[in-house]
């Protein structure tokens, strides 16, 4: 096997390690790490979850003395900075006399973003920089989103028929798709932040808005976030009375009534404040984005996907699209508001992905490229500067969202 197809294997290896971190991470980055001595693996690990060791301490820690004179592969440049709870892997690679270092993609977090690459190389470790670059990119999109724009990263998931209509003329939605694009929606879930609806979904299907997921061990639940500027939701809805570890978000306006903040924190939900009579997307996600809550998934109805579209703070779609035809200009479309003149106004969607699910087809596609949150390019003066990445337990320490 040649240099460059070893180096790809063993980095492959590492990309399949970090992610087994999907979902568990927030909000740091996915990493897996892999160290090779004299042609044989001696170590593996991964960034298990926030507040755990990153993927090249856990591989250092399972290679032991082994590591001395090999070579550590890992998806992310290794950090170098001490604000956050764990120390610096710089540090421990120097320390364990590791030979070379592979590195898939520098690190976009302003407090790293190449440091960690010269720390190495400066101490006399050769360094080795884009091995499966586009796939490690891939693989943190949404952590680069989130480090270098404050903004987490959001997906518009829809689940219509095929000429888009989520819903008949009465309102009937259950089921468009079958049950194995259902099972596809809630891993989505698993490995989201939070869930995003309207007050209509709410008021018409009254969703749990759970992770169902029987046979996935360790299944957990987003937080959920209801788009509520007056109140309008029942004391008794599934969201507010749901037995799950994940909190509720209420995020509303001043216009809603005091009484009525009062009985749903008794309820154990929170309550976003937003300013103005209408909730603001980019305002909110840059709210979730301080919360630590980095992968957000839009499901709502079609007024709420259509907000979310126009307002801009989409990066993904995944449409779940059933081979069925409603018809019909009463029956609900997936889309609301009005269309564009022109077809050079349609939104595009970028690296297209197709999956079948049983008797359905999942439409994926970006509606950003990664390159636009690319740490080496010129971030315009109206986006958000860049953030340093979050303590590990920021998701943690929820600070209190309104006083009344």
């Amino acid at each position: 096997m040649s240099d460059k197809k070893s180096d790809e294997n063993y980095m492959s290896i590492a990309l399949d390690l970090a992610a087994k971190g999907q979902g568990r991470t927030s909000p740091n980055p996915m990493v897996g790490a892999v160290i090779v001595k004299d042609g044989k693996i001696v170590g593996k690990g991964w960034h298990r979850k926030a507040g755990t060791p990153h993927g090249e301490a856990a591989a250092l820690m399972d290679a032991g003395p082994n590591a001395e004179g090999g070579t550590l592969y890992v998806n992310l440049e290794p950090c170098c900075h001490r604000d956050k709870l764990t120390p610096p892997c710089t540090d421990a690679i120097l320390g364990s006399r590791i030979r070379r270092v592979v590195v898939g993609m520098p690190d976009p977090n302003p407090k790293v973003a190449g440091k960690g690459i010269d720390t190495l190389r400066e101490a006399g470790v050769k360094v080795d920089v884009g091995v499966l670059r586009e796939r490690c990119e891939r693989l943190n999109r949404v952590f680069t989103k989130f480090i270098t724009t404050r903004m987490p990263f959001v997906t518009l998931k829809v689940a219509q028929t095929l000429d888009g209509k989520i819903a008949t003329s009465t309102g009937e939605s259950k089921w468009i798709t079958g049950p194995e694009a259902r099972k596809h929606g809630h891993m989505l879930r698993n490995v989201a932040d939070a869930i995003i609806v309207g007050i209509g979904t709410v008021l018409r299907d009254d969703p749990s808005l759970t992770t169902r997921l029987e046979d996935v061990e360790n299944a957990r639940d987003p937080e959920r976030i209801i788009l509520d500027s007056t109140l309008r939701i029942p004391l008794d809805a599934k969201v507010l009375n749901v037995q799950s570890k994940a909190k509720t978000y209420i995020a509303t306006t001043l216009a809603a009534p005091t009484a009525k903040i009062k009985e749903i924190k008794k309820k154990g939900a929170e309550i976003l404040m937003m300013e103005g009579d209408a909730i603001k997307l980019p305002l909110l996600m840059e709210e979730l984005g301080k919360m630590g809550l980095i992968n957000v998934i839009v499901e709502g109805g079609s007024r709420v996907n259509a907000e979310a579209l126009r307002s801009g703070v989409v990066d993904k779609a995944a449409f779940f699209i059933a081979p069925k035809i409603l018809g019909g200009d009463d029956a609900r479309g997936s889309i609301g508001g009005s269309s564009p003149e022109s077809l050079d106004m349609a939104i595009p969607l970028l690296d297209m992905r197709f999956t079948r699910l049983g008797e359905d087809l999942l439409v994926e596609g970006f509606l950003k490229r990664s390159e636009e949150y690319h740490p080496d390019q010129q971030q315009s003066s109206d986006r958000p500067q860049p953030v340093d990445r979050l303590p590990d337990d920021r998701r943690h320490r929820r600070r209190k969202r309104h006083k009344k």
